[in-house]
């Protein structure tokens, strides 16, 4: 049951929201529970709708509620892609300077030669076999250039996958749709989709060679060689 609260005037949405959240986290509210409807919730916190309203709204950006027309709001159970989506128009703002883009690029950098490293000292056939067949579709698929872009992600996200990791696979699919741009303009270059599939086939050696040191440098070479030829492509913003 939400408990009432004796609200301050100053900033009232954000004090509901801040109430309701700390019930949630505490437990009191668990995933699936249902709030009370609006009018209960106005009751009992003293404010209007609007703040109710701007409060749960607040609450469903952040993957803490879900909101459905007709009914009433239930407590949600957050998952790493709700969680990482909800960066997006932050994301998306930051990504509008090549300061920002940058930035962008060397997160990919660190967490994918971090995902190459890790599966190579955990390479399974399985894995390997993932891949293998991953890089056949990409080879396959050069000269076409929307299935090229596919099979390039997909590649990336056997690796992701690997881990058993929510939150790596959420971040690599959002990683690939905030620099999807990049992507595309840095495919644009002479001979650039047999470069990435040359690249992709050296990662797969590594990891199925078990050589995390080789699958890191063969990553790394990779996403160094996509980053200079965007950037060469964009002479604009540099």
């Amino acid at each position: 049951m939400v408990e009432a609260l004796t609200i301050d005037r100053k900033k009232l949405f954000e004090q509901v929201a801040a109430h309701l959240e700390r019930q949630i986290l505490e437990g009191k509210l668990r995933p699936g529970d249902q709030l009370p409807p609006e009018r209960d919730l106005q009751a009992r916190f003293g404010v209007g709708r609007p703040a109710i309203r701007e409060a749960l709204i607040t609450l469903q950006r952040s993957g803490l509620l879900e909101i459905a027309n007709g009914t009433r709001a239930r407590v949600a159970m957050p998952t790493a892609s709700a969680v990482v989506s909800g960066m997006g128009s932050a994301v998306r703002q930051m990504l509008s300077s090549a300061e920002g883009q940058r930035h962008f690029q060397g997160v990919r950098f660190f967490f994918e030669t971090g995902l190459a490293r890790d599966a190579a000292r955990h390479a399974t056939p399985e894995l390997v076999e993932r891949l293998r067949s991953a890089l056949e579709a990409n080879e396959a698929a050069i000269g076409d250039r929307h299935r090229f872009i596919e099979t390039d992600v997909a590649f990336h996200f056997v690796l992701a996958q690997f881990t058993g990791n929510p939150i790596f696979a959420a971040l690599h699919d959002a990683i690939s749709e905030w620099l999807k741009e990049q992507r595309v303009v840095t495919l644009e270059a002479e001979g650039q989709e047999r470069i990435a599939f040359n690249a992709h086939s050296a990662i797969l050696r590594a990891i199925a060679a078990g050589d995390p040191d080789a699958a890191e440098a063969a990553m790394a070479a990779h996403l160094h060689q996509l980053a200079a030829t965007f950037w060469c492509r964009q002479p604009a913003v540099e």
